[in-house]
Parts: structure tokens; sequence; C-alpha cells
């Protein structure tokens, strides 16, 4: 059975254009990107875990990950959760996660095997665990398996990257995500060889441009931490900007009024708004 929550988000990854997925870091930048026109929004576990003064890929920050899991299904919007890991290498634990997460109302779960120490998971356990995770929640979550070859290994290693997608799409992964791969015939090639399954690509600014993701196949592309990066640099700015005696650059900030709507909003919003029922 899936959820019409899930068969929207799903089918926001097969139209004309790639999915374009802003990830969050708190309720406020989720319903500031909700508020911009935004129907689907991601979290960004870099942004979760510098917030909460965490490491990221760390496992460190499944409380905070899944209390904000919890705010932003409030949220008119698909919600998707970065899991890092998992927060364990048990099967069993990681699907329960996920359990929890769908009946939170989430509609996406993102999850890497990429480790704290710089190494993979062993490929066949990681598609144990995407097996897992389908088993508790296939049809209600879209699972995103990344890996994270291009990040941790040398970038020519195509083979390995295949190889390790593959193995995820048999274990009943939704979509396929290799952050890092930026190598727009590497790109294409990989798109071909996953067929249906929609590929994500984590956006660059130095990398491919959107309309050369789409025409290479991309179904979803990623923010990542790009926006909580980005926010952190506009603080730093305005407070230099002030510091120096020049009003910071006006263009685009809330008013004050503005940004407590967004709590407003959050404060008296009491469940999800997002129909989760299954669909026989």
């Amino acid at each position: 059975m899936t959820t019409p929550a899930y068969e929207e988000f799903s089918a926001l990854h097969r139209a004309d254009a790639p999915l374009l997925l802003p990830n969050a870091w708190d309720h406020a930048s989720a319903a500031a990107l909700v508020g911009a026109g935004f129907r689907a929004v991601g979290t960004t576990s870099l942004g979760v875990a510098a917030a909460a003064g965490l490491p990221d890929g760390t496992g460190a920050t499944r409380s905070e990950t899944v209390r904000l899991a919890r705010g932003l299904t409030r949220l008119n919007a698909l919600i998707s959760v970065d899991v890092e890991g998992g927060f364990s290498d048990d099967p069993a634990e990681v699907a329960a996660l996920a359990a929890e997460l769908a009946e939170a109302g989430a509609v996406g779960i993102n999850i890497e095997d990429g480790r704290a120490d710089g190494t993979l998971r062993d490929a066949g356990h990681q598609a144990e665990i995407l097996a897992a995770v389908r088993e508790a929640v296939g049809g209600r979550l879209f699972i995103n398996a990344r890996t994270d070859t291009y990040w941790l290994r040398d970038a020519g290693k195509v083979p390995e990257t295949g190889e390790r997608v593959e193995a995820y799409r048999a274990a009943g992964a939704d979509g396929v995500f290799v952050p890092g791969l930026r190598d727009l015939p590497a790109i294409t090639d990989l798109t071909s060889t996953v067929g249906e399954t929609p590929l994500n690509i984590l956006y660059a600014p130095d990398g491919p441009s959107m309309p050369e993701l789409a025409e290479a196949g991309v179904a979803r592309v990623s923010c990542g931490s790009l926006l909580f990066r980005a926010a952190l640099g506009a603080a730093v700015t305005a407070a230099r900007a002030v510091a120096g005696g020049a009003p910071p650059v006006a263009e685009g900030i809330p008013s004050y009024a503005d940004t407590q709507a967004l709590a407003d909003g959050f404060a008296h919003a009491a469940e999800p708004r997002i129909d989760t029922a299954p669909r026989p």
C-alpha cells in the first residue's frame, strides 16, 4: 500500500524538470522555503548538527533529527529527512527509526553508506539495512539511498558506484543519490544504468547547471548544506557591515513581523497537514 503523500512526492521525481529539493535545518528555514513556494523540503544533517553544536556524520543527532522532523511535518509540505547512516548499524534499529518518521508524517528518508571514519559501509550490509527499511515503510517513505563513493573514494571509481547503486536498487531503494558526482558524461551514463529509478545529484555552484542536469536525465537535485552555509555567511557579512558603520544589504531580509509569523504558524499547527493514510 502507498500513501497519497508518497505518491505525490514520487511523482515530483518524474516531472519534466528535476525536483529541486532545498534543505532546511530548523522550523523557520523550512517554513520560509515552503512560503517561497517549495512543495518539498529536505533536512540537512550538517545544518541540524552544527545548529545543535554537534558533529555531522557521526550518529550524534538522532534525537535532534526526529524532533525536527516531527515539527516540520506540521507544515503543508512534503518532508524528507536526512538520517545520515541511520544512526545505527543494526537494520532493525534503522527500520524502527524509519517507521517512527513515517508515523510522524515524513514522506522521504535519505540513508547514506559513508561512515564517520571515512570508510564506506559494506555494500551488502547497507543493502540489508535498506531492505529492512523497505519492509517497514515501503510505500510510505520514499527511500533515497545515498552512496558516498565520490565523497570518500577516488572519484574515478565509477564501477564501484554502479555496483553499489545496483545493490541498493535491488534492496528496495526508491531513488539513488551520488553526491560529489559532477562529470556530465558520467551522470548521463549513470541515469542510463538506473533506468526508471530516480537519480539524485548534489548541487554545486561550480558544477553542472540545472538545465544541464535535466538534460542528463537527473530526477532530483539537492541543495544539501548549501543554504545553511549561505545563511551563516550572510549573518557574518551583515554583522561586519554594521560594525563597519554601513547598513547591511536589506534586500531579501525578512521583516520581524514576517519572521514572527513563521513561529506563529508552527505554534498553531497541531497535526501534520499531509495525508499519510495508506492507499490500497
